[in-house]
């Protein structure tokens, strides 16, 4: 018999420090209600300054063993996808090792933007369902903080910093059902860090022109957004053999609330079945889609065979989905998410 791959645990974490539109509205021209209204937006989470990359994920991975029930020694591999990694190498993922003392795993990045956590997954679960890799830890974390022009209003308002972990394993029943992963480089230039790479690598003029803080078309990248997250969710619960029909919950990237308002509407879904945490934390890129995964998690929005629906689009332009069968047992069932609570592992 095929093994079928899925997710066995799922972690979080998000910085202490929250930053408010009002926070924002003495910094630069904007308001509570005009970020509110055009995004969905109310405040973020923002790291502390000795934090990186790698510090968001740890705690994050942690609670994702926890839940797994796995040893960080029982990992076979480490994925973490980020566009802010600690440094251009090592590998977040090699230090994500360290810290873990994961000493059997393999460990490299991934950088698909907002889409390189289910890049992340799609890629351990070919590694369990060929027999490459038992365990496989999956981890979204980014310190966008660090590439925000905070002079720029328009994407100033828009990002936050968090991590988001899944543990990738073997599954009885359910599992990944199908996974759609996509890109079109020919809208590269639509949302791009310009500076820093070999392409422009750091100079008095890069620093100067702020070529090293995230640009972006807004517009065409909403335009995009709303077209891609539709398609690409329909081809994931096709290649499934399901409808929408036969969804008990959506877990979009959170990006902006009118993009999700559309694919909520497009699919016909409740409130209820669609997860949403985009007014508290803004656009985590890579670790929004875990985050709020393990936030409905927490919550008891997820029970054993519920079908669910994983979709994102970000830079690169890339954009990914994934339908899979629930198979982590309730926290509100079995204490978990309390005694996280209780040793100080979870943010509330």
């Amino acid at each position: 018999m095929a093994v079928r791959a899925g997710i066995l645990g799922t972690g979080a974490y998000v910085p202490e420090q929250v930053l408010t539109n009002f926070d924002l509205e003495r910094k630069m021209d904007t308001s509570d209600e005009w970020i509110r209204t055009r995004t969905g937006i109310r405040e973020r989470r923002i790291a502390r300054e000795d934090q990186a990359a790698s510090d968001l994920a740890f705690p994050a991975a942690e609670e994702a063993l926890r839940v797994a029930g796995i040893a960080a020694a029982d990992l076979d591999g480490i994925l973490v996808a980020t566009t802010t990694p600690d440094h251009v190498f090592p590998s977040t993922a090699a230090l994500l090792q360290r810290r873990l003392g994961a000493w059997n795993a393999w460990a490299f990045d991934m950088s698909a933007a907002c889409s390189g956590f289910i890049y992340g997954l799609a890629v351990a679960a070919s590694f369990v369902e060929s027999g490459r890799a038992r365990y496989v830890l999956v981890v979204g974390a980014e310190v966008l903080s660090r590439i925000t022009d905070w002079e720029d209003r328009t994407t100033a308002v828009l990002f936050g910093d968090g991590a988001g972990a899944a543990v990738v394993g073997p599954v009885a029943e359910g599992g990944f059902l199908s996974f759609v992963l996509g890109a079109d480089g020919g809208g590269a230039d639509l949302l791009v860090l310009p500076a820093g790479g070999s392409r422009l690598p750091a100079s008095h003029r890069t620093v100067e022109e702020r070529q090293h803080f995230l640009k972006m078309n807004g517009r065409e990248v909403f335009k995009f957004a709303v077209r891609i997250m539709a398609e690409a969710s329909e081809e994931a619960l096709r290649r499934a053999g399901l409808t929408k029909d036969d969804l008990d919950l959506l877990v979009p990237h959170q990006a902006n609330l009118r993009i999700i308002d559309a694919a909520q509407e497009r699919f016909q879904l409740p409130p209820e079945k669609v997860v949403v945490n985009l007014d508290r934390y803004g656009n985590m890129s890579a670790a929004s889609t875990p985050v709020a995964l393990h936030e409905a998690y927490r919550a008891g929005r997820l029970s054993p065979g519920n079908v669910v629906l994983l979709v994102a689009f970000g830079g690169g332009l890339t954009w990914a989905a994934t339908v899979l069968r629930w198979s982590v047992p309730s926290p509100l069932r079995t204490g978990e998410f309390e005694a996280a609570l209780a040793r100080g592992k979870t943010e509330p």
